[in-house]
């Protein structure tokens, strides 16, 4: 097996949540986006994340407006609407359920966890 393979498709598995997280804080052009991510150590190329934004842009769970530039093109900044930030809230959650359950399955006292909860129900 390629460990390169399996790492990416863990990474994309979590892109919609991370680029939700960046705009959920305010207002965020693609490249604002881009350099975040890089800073989180998740590179994610603009091939990825355009068509991303524009798949979450049609489930109206963002929506955006253009500014002009003075240094080039008009810029498209995205935001959450409503539906997204309700939607951002379950993603949360699942995440945090979903973390919480791969901590105690890698934990090394993680067995012993489970062990306990099932012999509790």
């Amino acid at each position: 097996m390629n460990i390169d393979n399996t790492a990416s498709q863990m990474r994309k598995g979590v892109l919609e949540f991370c680029i939700l997280s960046i705009i959920k804080e305010g207002e965020a052009y693609p490249s604002d986006i881009i350099e975040k991510m890089k800073a989180a150590n998740l590179n994610i190329l603009e091939g990825t994340l355009y068509p991303l934004l524009t798949r979450l842009k049609n489930a109206e769970l963002l929506s955006y407006r253009w500014e002009e530039s003075t240094s080039g093109p008009p810029r498209k900044y995205f935001t959450l609407t409503e539906k997204g930030a309700g939607f951002y809230k379950e993603l949360e959650a699942t995440w945090h359920e979903l973390a919480n359950a791969v901590k105690a399955l890698t934990n090394s006292n993680g067995q012993e966890n489970i062990d306990h909860n099932n012999f509790n129900n």
